[in-house]
Formats: C-alpha cells, structure tokens, sequence
C-alpha cells in the first residue's frame, strides 16, 4: 500500500501554517510574482504563473529535496499520513505552483497524494 502524503498550500499573510510533519517557507529565498503587476490577480491556475515561479533558480531543486524528506519521513516505523505544508506571502502564487509540482512528483513515485490550496482564492493581499 503506498504511503499517504497530504501537501497543504497557504499564504503566511491569511494565518499560522497548518500543522503539518515538513512545512516549507517560499517567501524570502524566491521572488514573489506578486512584484509583477500582469501576474498579481492570477493564480497557480493561470499558465504565466506556472511558468514564472518554476522557471525560478532553486524552486525544482527544492521540489526534489522535499522529495527525498517525504520518503525519509514515510520510511520511518510509524504509519500514517506524511503532511507538508508549503507557504508564501499570500497563498495565491509559489506556494500552489510548488504544491501541484511536488505532488507530480510524488504521485510518479507511487505515492497516494491529496492537495489543498488553502488560500489560493483568497483576494490579494497588498503589500
């Protein structure tokens, strides 16, 4: 039986992160495609997003490295559901792009995967 993953999408700026066993913190280390004024009122549904923010250095290095964590997590002696939790500022952009991308990958690994936006419809949040 596959192990469970749970990933939890949200934005820092709405509330505390879920609760979770890995939470990933998207906001200082990866530009924010808020700063771009054709992106701002998009989401992870629209395609420029998708391409801005994993076109950005480091963003699939790190889908791979919490990858590698949430295998180091599901062979561990307890079962159960692996929960991760990726934030940025508001929820909309990196965040759920980087959700969608990680649970690709897990669900190619042979990993049972449920994602939740939490806050990807949202309004924008100014800052």
């Amino acid at each position: 039986m596959a192990t469970a993953v749970e990933i939890v999408s949200f934005g820092y700026l709405h509330g505390a992160p879920p609760a979770a066993h890995l939470t990933i913190d998207l906001r200082h280390h990866f530009r924010d495609p808020h700063v771009s004024p054709e992106l701002r009122y998009m989401t992870a549904d629209d395609e420029p997003v998708r391409t801005a923010v994993l076109n950005t250095p480091g963003i699939t290095d790190l889908v791979d490295a919490t990858v590698t964590a949430v295998a180091a997590f599901a062979s561990g002696p307890s079962a159960g559901t692996v929960t991760v939790a990726d934030g940025c500022a508001g929820g909309r952009h990196r965040a759920p792009t980087f959700a969608r991308a990680l649970a690709e990958r897990l669900s190619a690994a042979g990993y049972g995967v449920e994602i939740c936006h939490r806050d990807m419809d949202k309004d924008v949040v100014q800052h």
